[in-house]
């Protein structure tokens, strides 16, 4: 059996330990499929990479303010860990650990059962998409219980999953991820902007 999830924890603190630029004040868990993204035979897989933003970067937006959280705004200077351009040791393991769950059909979305009666988006995602948003939240959650955000950084900061578009997964994954608070003012933020 493979140990996806610490297999995942190892590869992103590894990347992390790493990170030492100043004024760091959260960091970005990029879980994110595209039609286009093809491995193993499979389309429509997600990937998964890693980065953060600066107080420089978002250049003294308010604590709620869209340029400071909404993705679209930071460097997105990524860092692969599951990745399908240059697939590691880490993709292959998650695409066995999914055949090891009896998770078939990567990549297929129901499109029937996407929204509810108002419109509301309540699916997860293809296939593949919400078993990896969920072993990314346990990752996090774990380098935020044992200290290592703290101690790598200085302070506590916040641990985002999310896409481009802020999912109810997404929103769900990044509560998990940050178990004392620490995702607070970004969920904060997104309600104040409406992207929940």
């Amino acid at each position: 059996m493979i140990d996806i999830e610490k297999m995942l924890y190892d590869k992103v603190k590894s990347e992390m330990s790493n990170w030492d630029e100043d004024g760091i004040y959260a960091i970005s868990f990029f879980v994110y499929s595209n039609e286009a993204y093809e491995f193993k035979n499979f389309t429509n897989v997600s990937t998964w990479a890693i980065s953060y933003n600066t107080e420089a970067d978002c250049e003294g937006a308010g604590p709620l303010d869209e340029e400071r959280w909404n993705y679209a705004f930071w460097r997105q200077d990524e860092i692969g860990i599951i990745d399908i351009d240059e697939p590691n040791e880490c993709t292959e393991a998650l695409y066995k650990w999914y055949a090891e769950q009896g998770i078939e059909n990567i990549g297929f979305e129901d499109t029937e059962n996407m929204y509810d009666e108002e419109y509301n988006y309540i699916g997860k995602g293809p296939v593949g998409h919400y078993e990896l948003i969920g072993i990314a939240a346990n990752v996090a959650k774990k380098l935020q219980e044992e200290g290592f955000v703290i101690n790598q950084f200085k302070k506590p900061i916040p641990i985002i999953i999310h896409g481009l578009e802020c999912a109810w997964y997404d929103i769900e994954a990044t509560q998990k991820a940050n178990p004392n608070g620490e995702a607070d003012t970004y969920i904060n933020a997104m309600k104040e902007i409406g992207a929940i």
